[in-house]
């Protein structure tokens, strides 16, 4: 079995041999819903005890009275929570802020989200192949994350992965990372013609035509997300074009509608009622979520709540006069009516991020045989973002969006996971490398790092960077990068490699400014008879979604394959 766990959130399977067969659930048909996703929010009550996930979890939220919801905990848009190109500090024991504004650990809320989609998904499964009993350990479950997430935010959603019970240890092959923009573009490169809702030409598909270069947009909730592939002769993709992007997604038009609504109800009104209201004020907002990618050209009307007039009338104010002089809102008993022309202004931030990083890679000359822009994703169904894009680009390129667009992410992951060598070679976003001592020289080294073995007074330099690999280089996916060490001290029984990435091209010394240290792994060296002769060798594969490393003790030719911790500090 073949299972995807998306962004926002849903889940398709297939049989392993029947990759071509692959169903999707659909969600909140008990609410009178029938969505491919369901919405990434989880409710814990007072206790920290799960209770509701998705569509469950909005409902019950919604309808808990103001003066017990303050008591639970609410999570929603969660994910994003492991972009923050700011501080970016991802630990397993990291927090987050809930609702009612009480700190919760991340590691639970994301653990029991996979928890709560690998039951969902081995239940019907099971009804899908007629009662047919799956365990966890028939599946190999596919997460798909944002290609711009670094190695420790991939590395806490095996964590959590594993926290939940999708697999028994760190090092389990049945679970692969897809990366987002990847697995849509897996899935798109074997669509017919007709897959597409606009196409361009009458063309084969594009695994048909190697050569073939596109740019993948996958529009999420929380991260744009841009990638560039050509298509091999063997139907793989080459990845021409490191992943780019940033937290541009739906969720910045929500925020801006809330800051926009904030300026209405001034003089605190918004603020109490938030607080003291939170269901209404977060129904108002999922209202308003629902109506953001609405295909009509046309105005949007927004319900408010009676408590929201209550609170204005508190404050002596007459909701009618709020809106006085606003530009492009009304109010119309009870209903806020925003022109088009106004909700179009809560999109222009993601659409001109968005549009500035496809103009940057698309006018790099090397770039100049490119001829399509996919869109995928939720927020690729929003008419306003697809109409920017194309009044942009259609000149030149052909903007083609998939007909499931916010499905295209789940069905490629399947068919990732089934042949992670579909991607068989990704270009490098950053420099990696490890710290090394030298011994040292007087002529090249800084005299500050200069240390003595505490064994044979052996004079070394500490703190260098030994680089493994570059800033923008071709990755292929089974190309392993080595490196040969010896120990520092004569009597070491273990070797510590700690890792360092950095955004430059080469770098001497691992304290140099834009070194950030990206974990550590220890290497076993039980034989130390042979003091200073001998020899450790370190193979790392950065080819794939998740750095993989091997360390060999040459002198007794033991292997084994070493974890890299990018979850301490």
């Amino acid at each position: 079995e073949e299972a995807s766990y998306s962004a926002e959130v849903g889940y398709c399977f297939s049989l392993a041999t029947q990759t071509d067969r692959i169903q999707q659930e659909f969600w909140g048909e008990e609410h009178g819903l029938r969505s491919a996703k369901t919405p990434t929010c989880i409710l814990f009550n007072e206790k920290h005890k799960f209770k509701e996930f998705g569509y469950d979890a909005v409902m019950k939220y919604s309808t808990l009275p103001s003066s017990e919801a303050h008591k639970w905990y609410y999570f929603q848009n969660f994910k994003m929570k492991l972009y923050n190109k700011v501080t970016n500090k991802i630990t397993a024991n990291m927090e987050l802020k809930a609702d009612n504004g009480k700190r919760f650990p991340a590691l639970k809320v994301f653990s029991e989200s996979l928890r709560y989609m690998k039951d969902h998904a081995l239940n019907t499964i099971g009804e899908a192949s007629y009662q047919t009993i799956y365990d966890t350990e028939d599946v190999t479950w596919v997460i798909t994350v944002p290609a711009i997430w670094d190695t420790s935010a991939r590395q806490f959603m095996r964590l959590a992965a594993k926290e939940a019970g999708l697999i028994t240890d760190m090092f389990s092959e049945k679970l692969i990372i897809a990366l987002e923009p990847e697995a849509a573009s897996v899935w798109c490169k074997q669509l017919p013609r007709q897959g597409f809702v606009a196409e361009g030409g009458d063309r084969e598909k594009f695994e048909e035509s190697p050569g073939t270069q596109y740019v993948v947009v996958d529009c999420g909730g929380g991260t744009i997300d841009i990638t560039v592939h050509e298509v091999q002769k063997n139907r793989s993709l080459k990845e021409l074009h490191k992943a780019s992007g940033g937290g541009w997604g739906g969720n910045r038009v929500d925020e801006n509608f809330k800051e926009f609504l904030k300026e209405i109800f001034q003089g605190g009104i918004w603020e109490e009622y938030a607080k003291n209201h939170p269901t209404e004020c977060h129904q108002m907002m999922y209202n308003f979520g629902l109506q953001k990618c609405s295909s009509r050209r046309e105005e949007v009307y927004i319900r408010c709540y009676h408590n929201l007039t209550r609170v204005a009338e508190r404050k002596q104010k007459d909701i009618p006069l709020l809106f006085e002089g606003v530009q492009g809102a009304l109010w119309c008993d009870g209903t806020i009516k925003i022109t088009y022309e106004k909700m179009t202004s809560f999109f222009a931030y993601s659409v001109k991020k968005t549009i500035g990083a496809l103009q940057e890679i698309l006018n790099k000359p090397e770039m100049a045989t490119v001829k399509y822009i996919l869109l995928v994703g939720g927020f690729a169904s929003s008419i306003i973002l697809r109409d920017e894009i194309y009044q942009t680009f259609s000149e030149q390129y052909h903007i083609l969006c998939p007909r499931d667009a916010q499905v295209a992410i789940a069905k490629g992951a399947i068919l990732f996971g089934s042949n992670p060598q579909i991607v068989a070679s990704r270009i490098s976003a950053l420099t990696y490398g490890v710290e090394i001592t030298q011994a040292f020289d007087i002529a090249v080294h800084d005299v500050q790092k200069k240390r003595v073995s505490k064994t044979d007074n052996y004079v070394y330099c500490t703190g260098l960077f030994q680089k493994l690999v570059g800033n923008g280089d071709v990755v292929e996916i089974d190309k392993v990068a080595s490196y040969a060490f010896t120990p520092t001290e004569a009597d070491q029984t273990n070797a510590v490699f700690c890792f360092f990435c950095t955004e430059k091209k080469d770098a001497k010394y691992v304290d140099e400014e834009g070194m950030k240290k990206l974990g550590s792994c220890t290497v076993p060296m039980p034989n130390p008879e042979l003091g200073r002769n001998r020899q450790l060798k370190l193979d790392i594969k950065f080819g794939l979604t998740e750095f993989k490393a091997t360390g060999t003790d040459v002198t007794s030719g033991e292997s084994r394959v070493v974890m890299i911790d990018f979850l301490t500090v």
